[in-house]
């Protein structure tokens, strides 16, 4: 059926729409599409050749700066290789014809997928039950404090604040607020860690838990975790963890096991899903059993050999997506997992550990290292050292994109001063941390010998340095 759109004119010259062809009626199609939105000249679209449509993306693509074209050690945001059997699957006509308002029975495969995804979780991680409707680890956060407010409420507990440490990821501080709480911060000590003894001057009655990330962003383990958990929850508070950087934990350290309450994991940065871009994403939310009832609704049971949608929760926080979380996304992680299985899992977290670790070792006669403890999964240097020639760690991470590699994260955490936050995941191999350590060498030398080249950076990039003061007040997304 040819169900393209025609425009006819009358003698009169009245406009009227008539779909050919077609039993769709014509006042329908004039009420879908008002007369001032249609066209009245055929378009001029250009002639443009196969070769010239695919040069041009091509060229366009090499503009970015992705992983699948080089090093991409952005620190704590886990920015993995991402398999490309991922993609295949996610990709499916099986997945991509599914429709969110489908009926279970033409669902089965994708509630099972749900359901699968949901069950590994909670092995890997020591939880007993997850939700995977959160869409970004951001979403995560919001979902697990309103987890930890509906706790309280139910409880009759009208508390107030919720403790994060002063290393904390700045989303953190966001959910708190946006979830209705106060935030107070938790010192660190001279290890980065936090401090105990601030920990138990800020505890009371009116905490509702504490946001805690392990391994910290220094990278650090917190090795008084238990501890910790013990004094938050004898103020009746949950301990919540963001797993930003669960990377470094797979197979070797299971977060129930350590007293946290509430997890959640970031499925596009662990998992290996796309995470640049800025998504899709997923930050799906795991809770011990006392919060199982307070998890969104749907949540998806198998019952018999059949997976269902329930949505008989009363006490349920209720929905937080629109429909039932990133789809595709949960799928790649469902083929993630199976495809590595328990050793391999584990072995994510070893490598990621060791090529920290050896980054660390190799840069540190280069670059201050502020914090002494052994990292786990990202290591933090300061550009400090490089100052006194007049450079900054901005100006370091502008140089290192004329050596083809990203930028690690610059300022973060803000208890580091000039901070340099690299993270080089296990999916670098030796190679190519053994070139980042040669550029870091190389631009180290250049803020002492030629400073100048490294303040005016980045010099090959298409986009050179931007005026960032007039950036942030007259944006302008369409260059």
């Amino acid at each position: 059926m040819d169900r393209k759109l025609l425009i006819e004119r009358s003698s009169e010259g009245k406009q009227s729409v008539v779909l050919p062809d077609c039993d769709v009626p014509e006042k329908a199609v004039r009420d879908l599409i008002p007369g001032k939105f249609l066209r009245r000249e055929k378009c001029a679209l250009p002639e443009v050749s196969e070769p010239e449509i695919v040069r041009h993306y091509v060229n366009l693509s090499t503009l970015n700066h992705h992983v699948d074209k080089d090093f991409y050690p952005l620190g704590s945001c886990t920015m993995k290789y991402n398999p490309k059997i991922n993609e295949a699957f996610a990709a499916s006509p099986y997945i991509t014809g599914l429709h969110p308002f489908g009926d279970e029975d033409h669902a089965q495969a994708a509630l099972k997928i749900y359901y699968e995804v949901e069950q590994s979780l909670c092995e890997i991680t020591g939880m007993d039950a997850y939700t995977l409707q959160p869409a970004a680890g951001s979403h995560g956060e919001l979902t697990g404090v309103m987890i930890m407010r509906q706790y309280h409420r139910m409880k009759n507990n009208h508390k107030a604040t919720i403790l994060i440490p002063d290393s904390a990821h700045g989303t953190n501080p966001a959910s708190v607020h946006l979830g209705g709480y106060k935030a107070v911060t938790v010192a660190s000590t001279n290890e980065g860690l936090v401090d105990i003894d601030d920990l138990k001057a800020k505890l009371s009655g009116d905490v509702a838990g504490f946001m805690l990330t392990n391994p910290n962003t220094l990278g650090i383990f917190e090795k008084n975790v238990l501890q910790i958990a013990e004094l938050v929850h004898a103020v009746d508070g949950l301990m919540y963890m963001d797993g930003a950087n669960m990377n470094a934990l797979l197979g070797l350290v299971k977060t129930g096991d350590m007293q946290f309450d509430i997890t959640h994991l970031n499925l596009h940065k662990t998992f290996s899903t796309p995470h640049g871009g800025g998504g899709p994403g997923a930050g799906p939310i795991g809770v011990k059993e006392k919060l199982i009832p307070y998890l969104p609704v749907p949540r998806v049971l198998k019952k018999a050999e059949r997976y269902v949608m329930s949505w008989d929760h009363p006490e349920s926080i209720g929905k937080v997506m629109a429909f039932w979380g990133n789809y595709s996304v949960i799928v790649k992680t469902w083929v993630y997992i199976r495809m590595l299985g328990e050793e391999g899992l584990r072995d994510v977290a070893k490598h990621a550990i060791i090529n920290a670790n050896y980054l660390r070792a190799s840069l540190e006669g280069d670059y201050e290292l502020p914090y002494r403890s052994t990292p786990m999964h990202e290591c933090v240097f300061s550009g400090d050292r490089q100052k006194c020639h007049g450079v900054r760690t901005l100006d370091i991470a502008k140089r290192m994109l004329d050596y083809g590699v990203h930028a690690p994260t610059v300022y973060f955490p803000l208890i580091v001063h000039e901070a340099l936050m690299i993270e080089p995941t296990e999916t670098e191999h030796k190679a190519s941390l053994d070139h980042f350590i040669d550029i870091m060498r190389s631009i180290r030398r250049e803020c002492e010998n030629d400073p100048e080249t490294v303040r005016s950076a980045p010099h090959t990039t298409p986009v050179k340095r931007l005026d960032e003061v007039k950036a942030n007040r007259e944006l302008n997304v369409r260059w």
